[in-house]
């Protein structure tokens, strides 16, 4: 039924509480999965002086998602399960959403952190705003405070 499970991360344990779920699914459905983290811009690609944002910065980013995300992928092929990850940058749902139709993710399997109240006005949610968009199967736990 899956054969392709997209798994966004943020490098929290509380995201990471899907894990488990995304193990038993890809060994049932012998389904490859994909772990992604978006980075988000921190501040406008130009800045109002025409100065342009510290490309330092955004390839140390990506370096250290990149090393995160190497080791989820090394534990589930270590389960034998096949893995890879990718790593993005821009708006979280949208990207999110965009890596799910490029790579032809069956199902999209997340962790919401549980927000509720100002928290979620203020941050908004990425679990509500995928919700809202996806046009395929979403698998969301809930996850609790580490």
């Amino acid at each position: 039924m899956y054969r392709t499970i997209l798994v966004p991360l943020d490098g929290s344990k509380r995201a990471e509480a899907i894990l488990p779920h995304v193990e038993q699914l890809a060994h049932h459905f012998e389904a490859r999965v994909i772990f992604l983290q978006v980075v988000e811009p921190r501040t406008p690609p130009v800045m109002p002086e025409g100065m342009l944002l510290n490309l330092d910065q955004i390839q140390q980013d990506f370096k250290e998602v990149d090393t995160y995300l190497a080791a989820k992928q090394g534990e589930f092929r270590e389960m034998g399960i096949e893995a890879r990850h990718t790593v993005e940058y821009g708006p979280v749902v949208q990207k999110i959403i965009d890596v799910a139709e490029r790579e032809g993710a069956d199902l999209i399997a997340m962790a919401s952190h549980g927000r509720s109240g100002m928290s979620r006005v203020f941050y908004g949610s990425v679990a509500a705003g995928v919700l809202q968009r996806v046009d395929r199967p979403l698998l969301l736990i809930r996850s609790r405070r580490d």
